[in-house]
């Protein structure tokens, strides 16, 4: 899940100021992590733990209160007995990406998406942009090629992953709901010929630009692997407890998919 954090490094500092091209750098000193790549790590540290999705997004959310939440998540992370808020916000698909790594079947990354994703976002709508998400990175992990996936996706789900970046970019604007980013950010990822291409068409659609490149880069490391480069950087930019979780979880859950990596 180090891509998806990858991802809304690189996409942040675009999140408020959009752009139409594939064309800027990687990365840069005006470059930070988000609320993306915080609640990420927080679902990475509860599958290490015991489990408990809501404990651990509301523990993170308040150790990390200025990393961009939105009015409604910040809320309920400030009060112990808030439910869930019938959220169809994006926030449920950014995190999501290591449930698909820690799970062992396909039924299981769907019901760990589900879990991870009702504390706040319980809303059906809200549960389908998560699912979605963590199916396209388990079936990328476990093999699958990019028609496959489209295909499995988008019938279960009903999203359309015919479209490709050139056509999406023009119209687009920003939209932080699951069913109008989410779509859009797995086309990017199923486009795309590696991890970086797949950021750099998720950004250039000039939306909701770190949380779609968070998106597309988890999906795109299950398929392409995450450049020794970018993993090293993007980890540059955590501190030294965030850092701690990603490297735990990946030496656990991941070391049997890609080589291991000194960070």
């Amino acid at each position: 899940m180090l891509g998806a954090i990858a991802g809304d490094i690189i996409g942040s500092v675009y999140e408020w100021r959009s752009i139409k091209t594939t064309e800027f750098p990687l990365f840069d000193d005006e470059r930070a992590f988000t609320d993306d790549s915080v609640l990420t790590i927080a679902v990475a540290d509860a599958l290490l733990g015991d489990g408990d999705f809501e404990a651990s997004l509301r523990s993170y959310a308040r150790r990390y209160p200025d990393a961009g939440y939105g009015a409604s998540f910040k809320r309920w992370s400030l009060d112990p007995a808030a439910g869930p808020y019938d959220s169809y916000g994006n926030g449920s698909a950014m995190r999501v990406s290591a449930v698909a790594w820690f799970a062992e079947t396909e039924d299981q990354a769907l019901d760990l998406a589900n879990r991870s994703a009702v504390p706040t976002h319980n809303h059906p709508e809200g549960v389908k942009g998560a699912q979605a998400t963590a199916l396209a990175i388990w079936l990328a992990r476990d093999g699958s090629d990019a028609e496959a996936i489209r295909d499995a996706v988008s019938r279960r789900f009903g999203y359309d992953l015919s479209r490709d970046a050139a056509t999406i970019r023009p119209g687009y604007g920003f939209d932080v709901t699951c069913q109008g980013s989410v779509p859009e950010a797995i086309c990017c990822a199923l486009e795309a010929k590696s991890f970086e291409d797949a950021v750099r068409l998720a950004v250039s659609l000039g939306g909701d630009a770190d949380t779609q490149a968070c998106i597309a880069g988890a999906i795109a490391e299950a398929r392409f692997g995450l450049p020794r480069n970018i993993a090293k950087r993007a980890l540059g930019y955590l501190d030294d407890d965030l850092r701690s979780i990603v490297v735990r979880f990946r030496r656990r859950y991941m070391s049997k998919w890609w080589t291991a990596w000194k960070p």
